[in-house]
């Protein structure tokens, strides 16, 4: 990928060139994550932030499982034993 050179404008503003705008899939408007580590900036998509994070859960949840499901029914396990109490 190549490097692009540019500048801080007025209230810290930069520009995202055209090219990277169009790879990320972003337009004026979208909200992006801008986040610092190690002395670098790094922006990413939305989309991409929700899609790591998936990743990252899909590590612990097994394949088929739905985190909704078992809490939709871990509620109304609780609800059936308060109703009892």
């Amino acid at each position: 990928m190549a490097v692009i050179k540019t500048k801080l404008g007025k209230g810290g503003r930069v520009v995202i060139p055209a090219e990277y705008r169009k790879r990320l899939g972003i337009e004026p408007g979208d909200e992006i994550i801008v986040s610092f580590k190690d002395g670098e900036i790094k922006i990413t998509t939305v989309r991409e932030a929700v899609r790591r994070a998936q990743e990252i859960v899909r590590r612990f949840v097994p394949e088929g499982v739905s985190l909704v499901d078992e809490l939709i029914q871990e509620r109304r396990r609780e609800a059936a034993r308060e109703s009892r109490e």
